[in-house]
């Protein structure tokens, strides 16, 4: 099949037409060289050229000050869980968490190996839709890490928390990095798993500041210690080249758009189309509350487990696919990440208006 159909799916996700255009071109000989870009040496003229330019269009757009260093990292954000507490978590220190999601539970369940851990929120008490507007922290947290956006359960910060002033601010961006304007500065750790907002899977982007690489622990072996990377430019070892080309390109294609005011506009836009059919629809409600909805992943059911199934099914083969939600919540979920584009946000509504006339 050579038609491209609505992907909704969580991750890996939707990359830009145009980034995927140019890859192709690229696989086969990256700017006229006569070899593919996954063939070229890491040390080379070629792919260097191609690091520079992505690290430069990631500090462009995000505006990352320059005395926070950017690395494109292995192991998925699931090694970030652990790579963290490993760095900065001592037995006699304390990490709060805000608990907001499976992934936020995972990454307090890693800390805890390290040291104490604090919850400081959690909204496990309603199965995760909602975002808590309270924060209790410990005395002295070592750092606070949050989830900003939570892709199972259709939730989202709208802003960074407020933390003690003796503490640093980690977040888990995975799902909604650079979706929106970000004052870094805000952050002592940033990081994503690239395959939702930013390319394929295999490239981890953290953005960290100067000072806590240097705090970071020196008795671990060397590839799990941050200076080993920042001192190496991310290439002690051959790293992720592909995913850090794609990511490159896929900044470009975001800067083309207008940067990540314009795509924070299209966003907003894209996920008030939907969220303004499940208000008013009979059928199917939202499984999020209101003021904690995520711009990323919605996530929706029906009330009918049948009917759910009967709505992925019909929706897949109307080339909506990827629309199942995660079995934490059932239903559906419509992950409209950067790359997606509103036509397929139109297509999915439409379609969803005929569905509930027909099974009213």
């Amino acid at each position: 099949m050579s038609e491209r159909i609505f992907n909704f799916s969580a991750g890996p996700a939707v990359l830009p037409e145009p980034v995927l255009n140019q890859a192709r071109e690229d696989l086969w000989s990256l700017n006229g060289t006569g070899i593919g870009v996954m063939e070229h040496s890491h040390r080379g003229k070629a792919f260097l050229a191609v690091y520079e330019r992505t690290i430069a269009l990631c500090r462009e757009l995000a505006d990352i000050p320059e005395n926070y260093k950017i690395l494109f990292l292995q192991g998925g954000a699931s090694t970030q869980f652990f790579s963290i507490p490993m760095n900065f978590l001592t037995p006699e220190k304390t990490a709060d968490y805000l608990v907001t999601g499976a992934w936020s539970k995972k990454a307090i369940a890693e800390a805890k190996r390290f040291g104490n851990t604090h919850t400081a929120c959690s909204s496990a008490d309603k199965n995760f839709n909602y975002i808590p507007k309270e924060t209790n922290y410990s005395d002295n947290p070592a750092y606070v890490h949050f989830t900003s956006n939570n892709t199972i359960f259709g939730t989202e910060f709208s802003s960074e928390p407020e933390i003690p002033k003796s503490s640093f601010l980690v977040c888990d961006a995975s799902s909604d990095i650079f979706s929106r304007p970000l004052d870094i500065s805000k952050y002592g750790i940033l990081y994503a798993g690239a395959q939702k907002n930013l390319g394929p899977s295999g490239v981890t982007l953290v953005i960290m500041r100067d000072d806590l690489i240097e705090a970071g622990s020196s008795d671990l072996p060397t590839m799990l210690q941050y200076r080993t990377h920042a001192e190496n430019d991310s290439m002690y070892n051959t790293p992720p080249t592909f995913g850090i080309y794609i990511m490159g390109e896929v900044f470009a294609w975001i800067k083309e758009q207008g940067g990540l005011a314009a795509i924070q506009e299209l966003n907003e836009r894209k996920a008030k189309k939907l969220y303004d059919y499940l208000d008013s629809s009979k059928l199917f409600s939202g499984t999020a509350e209101a003021d904690s909805r995520s711009l990323m992943n919605i996530t929706f059911v029906t009330g009918n487990e049948d009917l759910d199934k009967k709505f992925i099914a019909e929706a897949t083969a109307s080339k909506l696919d990827g629309l199942k939600g995660h079995r934490s919540v059932g239903g559906m979920r419509a992950s409209m990440y950067n790359a997606f584009p509103e036509a397929g946000v139109d297509k999915l509504v439409s379609f969803m208006q005929d569905f509930e006339s027909k099974n009213s």
